[in-house]
C-alpha cells in the first residue's frame, strides 16, 4: 500500500516536475524504500551526532563555491556557516552567497563563482529546475558540482548529491502522529489538516509523500478525517515555504472548520515555517475556544519552534543536524580536490532526469519534549540559554 500510494502520488508530479530524492536507506527516489526506522517513535531515536571533521589539506588548497538559497529561514543559515568553518579548516577559500530566495540572483552568484575561478561548485538550488544554463558553464569549465540537500534536476552537469533522507522525514512525522494518536490500534476518529512545502521544492513531495504514505490508510478507513478536504499536494503545498502564507491558509481552514467549537486533533506540517503559521493561526483564532492543542509536526528544529515545543504548542520536529551535512559535503569537496572519487552510500535512488546521481545520505531523527535536550543542547547544538 506504501509503495503504491507514493508512486501514484509521484507518477501525477512528473507531469510537471522531475522529483528529487533524499534517504539514507533507498528512502525517496523514483520508487521509494520503506525506511528502516522503527514505528515506534516513542524511542528516543537520537541518532549519531558526532561529526567527522575531513583531514586538513594544504592551504591555498584551492576554491570552493557555496551557493545557499536564503537567510530567511535559520536552517540555511547554518548549513552555510558549517560548511564555510569546515572548508576553511581544511585548508581551503570559501566563497559564500545567500541569493534571497531569488532565482536569478542564484544564478548570477554562481555564473561569478566560476569566473572567479571556483573549483568546485556546492549549490542548494532555490527551485531545481533553475539552473540548467549556468551549470553549462560549469561543465564546460570542468568544474565539478555537488547539489546540497535538493537534488538539481535536469541537467547532466551535477556530479554529486549531499542530502537527508527526506522521504524518511515524512515517514517519522507520519509515524509520530500514529503513535501519539494510537491509529494502530483502532483509536479514532480523529480530525487532522495537511499542509506541506512549496511546489518548487522537489524535497517537498517527498517529505508528503513519505508522511501520507502513513497517514492515508487511517484517511481511508475513517480513522483520520480531513473536514477540509484538502488532501492533494498541491492545495496543500506552501508557496516559499512562507509562515505567512500558511497562516493565512489555516486562518480560512479554522473558519470554515472549526469555528464552530469542532476539535481540531492534529496538523501535518512539512517544515518549522510552516509549523509556525499554523500555530500563529491557531493562536488567533482557535485556542480560546478548545483545551488541547492539536498534534503538530515540523522540520528544522529552529529555536522558535523548539521553544513552541517546550511550551506544548508543537509536539515535534525532525532533527537533521546540519554539521554532519557539512562534514560529510566537506569530506566529498575533499576528494574531489585530491582526485578522488566522493565517498557516496547509494548509486541507485536519484535520478535528475539525466541519470543517476551518486549521493550521500544522512539520516534524520526527530525531537520532542521528551529528547530535546539530548538532541539539541547535550549534543551543543544549541545552549540552554537559545532555547530560553
Amino acid at each position: 500500500m506504501k509503495k503504491k500510494l507514493f508512486s501514484l502520488l509521484l507518477a501525477a508530479s512528473m507531469l510537471t516536475t522531475v522529483l528529487a530524492g533524499c534517504g539514507n536507506t533507498a528512502g525517496g527516489g523514483n520508487t521509494p524504500a520503506s525506511p528502516a526506522a522503527s514505528n515506534n517513535t516513542a524511542d528516543a531515536d537520537a541518532g549519531n551526532t558526532d561529526v567527522d571533521t575531513p583531514a586538513p589539506a594544504a592551504q591555498g588548497a584551492g576554491r570552493v563555491g557555496v551557493a545557499m538559497p536564503t537567510k530567511d529561514l535559520q536552517r540555511w543559515n547554518q548549513d552555510g556557516d558549517n560548511m564555510k568553518k569546515l572548508l576553511e579548516e581544511a585548508g581551503y577559500e570559501v566563497d559564500l552567497q545567500y541569493a534571497s530566495n531569488d532565482i536569478a540572483t542564484q544564478v548570477s552568484q554562481i555564473e561569478n563563482m566560476i569566473s572567479s575561478g571556483c573549483q568546485v561548485l556546492v549549490i542548494a538550488a532555490i527551485e531545481g529546475d533553475s539552473l540548467g544554463t549556468v551549470l553549462e558553464q560549469a561543465k564546460e569549465n570542468n568544474i565539478p558540482v555537488i547539489a546540497y540537500d535538493r537534488l538539481i534536476m535536469n541537467s547532466d552537469a551535477v556530479t554529486y548529491y549531499a542530502t537527508f533522507d527526506n522521504y524518511m522525514v515524512g515517514t517519522k512525522q507520519g509515524q509520530y502522529i500514529e503513535q501519539q494518536l494510537n491509529l494502530a490500534n483502532g483509536d479514532g476518529p480523529f480530525n487532522i489538516e495537511l499542509i506541506t512545502g512549496d511546489p518548487g521544492d522537489n524535497n517537498a513531495r517527498f517529505f508528503f509523500g513519505g508522511a501520507m504514505d502513513v497517514l492515508q490508510p487511517y484517511i481511508d478507513n475513517g480513522q483520520l478525517v480531513v473536514k477540509s478536504g484538502q488532501t492533494d499536494f498541491a492545495t496543500v503545498a506552501t508557496q516559499g515555504w512562507s509562515t505567512e502564507n500558511a497562516q493565512n491558509r489555516f486562518d480560512a481552514i479554522i473558519s470554515a472548520n472549526y469555528a464552530d467549537g469542532t476539535q481540531l486533533d492534529a496538523v501535518l506540517a512539512s517544515n518549522d515555517s510552516t509549523a509556525m503559521g499554523v500555530t500563529n493561526s491557531l493562536e488567533a483564532n482557535y485556542v480560546a475556544n478548545h483545551d488541547n492543542w492539536p498534534i503538530i509536526t515540523g522540520q528544522d528544529c529552529d529555536i522558535a519552534n523548539v521553544k513552541n515545543m517546550i511550551a506544548g504548542k508543537q509536539a515535534m520536529s525532525i532533527f537533521k543536524d546540519t554539521r554532519t551535512l557539512a562534514a560529510k559535503t566537506v569530506e566529498m569537496v575533499d576528494a574531489i580536490m585530491n582526485g578522488s572519487e566522493a565517498p557516496v552510500n547509494d548509486k541507485e535512488t536519484y535520478d535528475n532526469g539525466t541519470g543517476i546521481i551518486p549521493s550521500y545520505l544522512c539520516e534524520p531523527v526527530f525531537a520532542d519534549i521528551n529528547n530535546y535536550e539530548e538532541l539539541l543542547i547535550e549534543s551543543g547544538y544549541y545552549t540552554a540559554d537559545q532555547l530560553k
